[in-house]
């Protein structure tokens, strides 16, 4: 999203960290694993995202995958969004918890789900959604989840892969863009923040040190390398600051531009302002067919259908950068123009 993979500073983050740590830690991190660089990482995503602390894993898969088990039991209730990410999904149907799903963006649902889990007798309960969801650029929302979370005395877990360094006051994510509070978040560093790898999740202090004692995924996989601790450090630093302002800044003219010339060309784009901007096409084939005569024309696209998205509403996925350029954007909505009258889309 900010360009920052291949930024000179965080490549030469990268590679001064493994120069001093080595390539990796040959253990998980509560046998031997544990470096400096890593809480260091840990206390500066932590303060960027303004939680008491975090813990990391190898993956933002694994950061679903074992923030519920240890959390919540058979006494308790998980609502979740019925489009969140499958890395959500698995972890939920890893914990013993009860579970229950509402429909994207419809908070009557919302609502019916929480008092049926009220009584049920659900000791705690949370709700699980994505901040941002990466098929269609939706932005979950959180003002009205946060509402009725408080009115049914429920917690609020956000997964902000897709919105972690550029959602938001500096970047702080889907719940500062919406400026509520919430009371966990998992995201990664594989996206805004440098493009490499590894995931975490934000919480108070207390729950953190339960999940270095219990979640399995954290218990069992080798800490992230030091590498990428120091490449995600220096992408902080850029994303958390004014040049971060200036890039989310990019990011989002970017959008723009591509969203206004692409529905002037005459394509269906999914609503919004978020920087995944899904062209849709409904056909499955249609959607391979465009992607291939698209890379012939020079631009590098993947066509998405079922099982990824739902039946019939078959897609390419775009999404914008800061490091693209307004030439680059023209370039690819004249290959989208040219692509989409051969294969009749417009």
């Amino acid at each position: 999203y900010l360009g920052l993979a291949g930024d000179e500073r965080v490549v030469a983050a990268g590679a001064n960290a493994a120069e001093v740590f080595g390539a990796g830690t040959a253990s998980v991190r509560f046998i031997c694993g544990t470096m400096e660089i890593h809480k260091t990482l840990e206390r500066a995503i932590a303060d960027y995202l303004g939680f008491e602390d975090s813990i990391l894993f190898a993956a933002a898969f694994d950061a679903n995958g074992g923030i519920f088990e240890p959390l919540f039991g058979a006494d308790d209730a998980i609502i979740s969004d019925s489009l969140n990410h499958a890395s959500i999904i698995d972890g939920v149907r890893l914990c013993k918890a009860k579970r229950y799903r509402f429909a994207t963006s419809d908070m009557d649902d919302l609502e019916v789900q929480l008092k049926q889990a009220r009584a049920d007798g659900a000791k705690e309960i949370i709700i699980a959604t994505d901040g941002a969801f990466s098929m269609d650029g939706y932005i979950a929302r959180l003002k009205d989840i946060r509402a009725l979370a408080d009115k049914y005395s429920a917690l609020v877990m956000v997964d902000d892969c897709h919105a972690t360094g550029f959602l938001g006051p500096q970047g702080r994510g889907s719940y500062a863009y919406h400026g509520v509070e919430v009371d966990f978040v998992t995201g990664t560093f594989g996206k805004a923040l440098g493009g490499a790898m590894g995931g975490f999740i934000c919480a108070k202090s207390n729950v953190v040190a339960l999940l270095k004692q219990r979640a399995r995924p954290y218990l069992f996989s080798n800490a992230i390398s030091p590498a990428v601790c120091g490449s995600s450090l220096e992408a902080i630093r850029i994303a958390a600051g004014d040049e971060g302002d200036k890039l989310r800044e990019q990011l989002f003219a970017n959008a723009a531009r591509y969203r206004k010339a692409m529905t002037e060309a005459g394509f269906t784009l999914q609503p919004g302002e978020h920087p995944i901007i899904p062209v849709m096409l409904g056909d499955a084939k249609l959607a391979q067919d465009m992607a291939a005569r698209l890379l012939e024309l020079g631009v590098y696209v993947i066509g998405f259908s079922f099982p990824v998205v739902p039946r019939g509403q078959a897609r390419i996925r775009t999404q914008m950068s800061a490091a693209h350029t307004f030439e680059q954007i023209d370039q690819a909505v004249a290959a989208f123009t040219t692509a989409g009258k051969e294969l009749g889309v417009i």
